[in-house]
């Protein structure tokens, strides 16, 4: 290795060796390409400590599917025609089951209690159901309402779009393969009733 000089900026300095007619220069590296290298690292480093924490990650996911739930709800909003399997994707949707839940929270809470367990009207916190199991039957309740019952129709009140979120809500406490139908006098809300 040759000892170092003192040369001038501009002085170019190159090795003695050659590969194929290519000569290497000899020279410092220039400082703003040093900073942007060392910058990059400790750069590297902090996003690393912030995204390898559980903090930065969990926020991260968090709000990924905080925006997925945010898009799917949009799309689910865009729909006229549902079905039984639209309303159980949007059962599982966080966006439209909360919207649900205020809902049911400021309405159906005084029939059907505040965790579901019925009163007045039939417990729905359970997998037993007597007008229907599937989605669009349970929309439809609440939509008409049964006559001869206490559950009216709740259509003028709440438009369908407000139904929607009901029905997502209260299916959203429910497992799609187990809701079983049992006729009306054999609900269990009925049998603690004089």
């Amino acid at each position: 290795m040759n000892p170092p000089r003192n040369l001038n900026r501009d002085e170019v300095v190159l090795r003695e060796h050659s590969f194929d007619g290519i000569q290497e220069f000899d020279q410092r590296l220039p400082n703003w390409w040093l900073y942007t290298l060392f910058g990059a690292i400790v750069f590297a480093v902090f996003a690393w400590l912030f995204f390898a924490t559980d903090n930065g990650a969990e926020a991260a996911t968090n709000r990924l599917a905080s925006q997925l739930d945010t898009l799917d709800a949009k799309r689910f909003a865009a729909i006229k025609d549902l079905d039984d399997k639209t309303l159980w994707a949007m059962s599982r949707n966080q966006s439209i089951v909360a919207q649900g839940d205020k809902v049911f929270h400021s309405i159906c809470y005084t029939c059907h209690g505040t965790n579901l367990e019925g009163g007045i009207g039939f417990r729905l916190s359970d997998n037993l159901w007597v007008h229907g199991t599937k989605p669009m039957e349970i929309f439809g309740v609440v939509t008409h309402g049964v006559p001869g019952t206490g559950m009216q129709s709740w259509n003028a009140q709440l438009g369908p779009a407000k139904i929607t979120q009901v029905v997502a809500f209260v299916l959203s406490k429910q497992d799609p393969n187990n809701m079983i139908l049992i006729p009306r006098d054999q609900e269990p809300t009925l049998q603690h009733k004089p």
